[in-house]
């Protein structure tokens, strides 16, 4: 991104997709807050399925909408948002999934809000990227920055769309540079309610790790992702593409220490063995291709997030671990080493 690209307006009318996941949740709760303060005018929440009257936040005005959807582009010049938040994506596929369908929410999901963008003269766009889309890669430097090209491995479908839907998004930035986009590429989300395959890794007994391979975690609290996006919809922060992640890093090593915990020391090759084995007959949703995911980490660097774009993390990477410990504590479902 050139240094000389224009800011984009604070926005008014705010448009979020994926509005009942996880980080939208957050997300639609903090604007609410911001219409309540005349800091917006209006905020609309896209989900594909009906959002539970217990989890609707008032003032906010939630609709049933597919990204995938061919009328679209007509509910979005309905609505005249000035600024979308684009948070649908599969991050987590059920059983029942298949690649087709993940590829059709992520990557044609969103071409056509894209284009539903573009044709609503929407000016700005706020996408929710990660540090897949840099793959995981025995090659990866240290420390990824954000000219670093993308290489999201195709064996795993996050990563692989995550990477398909930033080329496109470079593309439009050439043939549509109207409409202005933040891309947040986001490290691993912690907070105090999340479960994911991450966490899951942490709950283990001893913590999984391969010989010769430091598996180094950025961390990133879910508060300061949503810090990160109201930043970028409030007009202070440059639009362009950022690495969205706490200062630091930690190996699996300080991380088991950090729970008090050992590690299980695996050679690669015998990992892989055990995962194409557990995946062969079926006991396993994982396959060989595991092993890269644990131990080629994206490790992303968040110097262009705090000098360019504005915004700093409120939390480092060790600070967001310790807090979601200690929150984990608190709900009777410690992650620590029982004493």
């Amino acid at each position: 991104m050139s240094g000389d690209m224009a800011y984009a307006p604070a926005a008014r009318r705010v448009l979020v997709t994926g509005a009942d996941g996880f980080v939208g949740r957050s997300v639609v709760a903090a604007l609410a807050e911001r219409v309540e303060h005349g800091a917006l005018d209006a905020v609309w929440a896209h989900d594909v399925r009906p959002v539970p009257a217990g989890r609707q936040v008032p003032g906010v005005h939630y609709e049933v909408q597919d990204v995938r959807a061919p009328d679209l582009a007509a509910q979005i010049a309905r609505i005249r948002p000035d600024a979308v938040v684009h948070l649908a994506s599969i991050v987590t596929p059920g059983k029942a999934s298949s690649r087709a369908f993940e590829y059709s929410v992520d990557v044609e999901g969103t071409r056509n809000l894209l284009d539903a963008c573009v044709a609503a003269g929407v000016r700005h766009v706020v996408v929710s990227s990660s540090g897949a889309a840099y793959g995981y890669h025995a090659d990866n430097p240290a420390w990824l920055t954000e000219d670093m090209p993308l290489r999201g491995n195709e064996v795993f479908a996050y990563a692989h769309h995550k990477r398909l839907v930033e080329e496109m998004l470079a593309q439009y930035r050439q043939q549509h540079p109207a409409l202005l986009q933040t891309v947040l590429r986001i490290g691993t989300i912690l907070g105090e309610r999340v479960d994911n395959q991450i966490t899951a890794l942490f709950e283990k007994p001893r913590l999984i790790a391969i010989r010769g391979s430091d598996s180094p975690f950025v961390f990133i609290w879910d508060q300061d992702v949503t810090g990160a996006i109201l930043h970028a919809l409030s007009g202070a922060g440059q639009p362009g593409c950022y690495n969205l992640a706490g200062d630091g890093a930690l190996s699996i090593h300080e991380i088991a220490r950090t729970l008090g915990k050992r590690t299980r020391n695996f050679p690669a090759g015998l990992l892989k063995a055990a995962l194409g084995l557990g995946s062969a007959l079926g006991v396993s949703r994982y396959g060989p291709e595991q092993l890269d995911f644990l131990r080629y980490r994206p490790v992303l660097l968040n110097t262009a997030l705090k000098t360019r774009f504005g915004y700093t993390p409120g939390r480092t990477s060790r600070e967001a671990f310790e807090a979601f410990i200690a929150a984990r504590a608190a709900q009777g479902r410690p992650v620590t080493a029982k004493r």
